[in-house]
């Protein structure tokens, strides 16, 4: 890696700019703007994410104090605060959603085969939902509440690296099932949801689809006993039933049987029902897979404490959906540097580093793999293992 480079622009070059080029030919992104182009913007977004600031005027202020600098970093515009409010207001956030999504594209295919606790051949994805909270007085569009407002992010996480394939914003009152019906399932794989996702006409999407969903069962499930399986209760499986559903509306959305596992997690003193469509993996490995779905929910808190996701720099949706997804570029662009320079060191302690270096002229490759990590920095990550790979 050239040494003479900053390390923004040596990040950047891991950039497919080609692609970024035809989106913003798609959606005309820069059909009313010569001067301050999308990828300007792009850039400036992605040095907001990286370096934490606060505002536009922030980002103003410390891109101005490098302006010599910003020619050799690809900025090509005169950065100002109302430039950039206009390009977050004014240009298609399908650009940005559009580039994240082929940056995942490209992260999958380097973690597919990274391990996640539980031997399996499938593809295994954990779905989820969580609320990103916005002021209602702030982003009225977002009303959700008579006093909150906020919208939802829907995300399919891929466990083989913890990289996320899919993700879905919408208004933070939709509710979190009818995310399923956006879903690219692909056969073979297996889905796991939460309690919540509950919904047989939905889940026997699944099935004809020739694709498995684990989830848990709600109280009160109407159905009847076909036959049990055998079962060893030191693995904390207490029953493995094969049953149908005995209400007329679900035994008519989901016609099959279901596989209903009744589990003991002893840890936190509780019992867990499982239901699945698949009828061949060990009832154990049911269970454990379940409990990899926390992986998602570490996703959400991850990216919430260390990207620029809670505070916006501008109102309207387009704004707040533009930055989302660049923080989501942000993320799983330092993935695919980590492992494309093969740095062994977790992403909390790479993003730490690149906070305070991008216009340091080092080469990235030996000041990543320099950093030393300490041992508050462990803990936390022994805590949030979703990223210390």
């Amino acid at each position: 890696m050239n040494s003479s480079k900053t390390v923004f622009s040596q990040l950047n070059s891991f950039l497919p700019k080609k692609e970024f080029d035809k989106l913003v030919k798609k959606y005309k992104g820069n059909y009313y703007s010569k001067s301050f182009s999308c990828w300007d913007q792009y850039l400036c977004m992605m040095f907001a994410q990286l370096t934490h600031r606060e505002s536009l005027r922030d980002i103003e202020i410390c891109l101005r104090s490098f302006e010599k600098k910003l020619y050799h970093l690809g900025i090509r515009g005169r950065v100002s605060r109302s430039t950039l409010a206009d390009a977050n207001n004014g240009r298609d956030w399908r650009i940005y959603r559009d580039f994240a999504n082929c940056l995942i594209v490209e992260a999958r295919k380097l973690y597919l085969d990274e391990p996640f606790g539980v031997e399996l051949k499938n593809s295994v994805y954990a779905f989820d939902a969580s609320i990103i909270s916005l002021c209602l007085s702030v982003f009225p569009w977002a009303k959700f509440r008579t006093t909150k407002a906020g919208i939802k992010m829907h995300t399919q996480l891929d466990l083989h690296g913890n990289i996320p394939v899919f993700i879905d914003l919408s208004d933070a009152a939709q509710a979190d099932v009818v995310a399923l019906d956006n879903l690219m399932i692909e056969a073979g794989s297996v889905y796991i949801l939460d309690r919540g996702y509950i919904d047989f006409k939905r889940l026997y999407y699944f099935v004809t689809s020739l694709a498995f969903f684990i989830i848990r069962a709600k109280k009160g499930l109407a159905y009847k006993r076909v036959y049990s399986n055998s079962v060893d209760k030191k693995t904390g499986v207490r029953s493995d039933q094969i049953i149908k559903l005995t209400s007329k509306k679900s035994a008519k959305n989901y016609p099959d049987k279901l596989r209903r596992i009744k589990y003991y997690d002893l840890e936190k003193n509780r019992y867990l029902i499982f239901l699945t469509n698949n009828f061949s993996i060990p009832a154990k490995t049911i269970a454990d897979l379940y409990k990899s779905r926390w992986q998602v929910e570490l996703f959400f808190k991850w990216i919430k404490q260390h990207l620029k996701i809670k505070s916006f720099f501008g109102t309207s949706r387009n704004a707040v959906y533009t930055q989302i997804w660049i923080a989501i570029s942000a993320y799983v662009l330092v993935a695919i540097v980590k492992k494309r320079l093969k740095i062994d060191k977790s992403l909390y302690s790479i993003l730490q580093f690149l906070s305070i270096a991008l216009f340091h002229k080092i080469p990235i490759f030996t000041a990543l793999n320099d950093i030393e990590e300490t041992q508050n920095h462990a803990i936390n990550h022994k805590q949030l293992n979703l990223f210390d790979y």
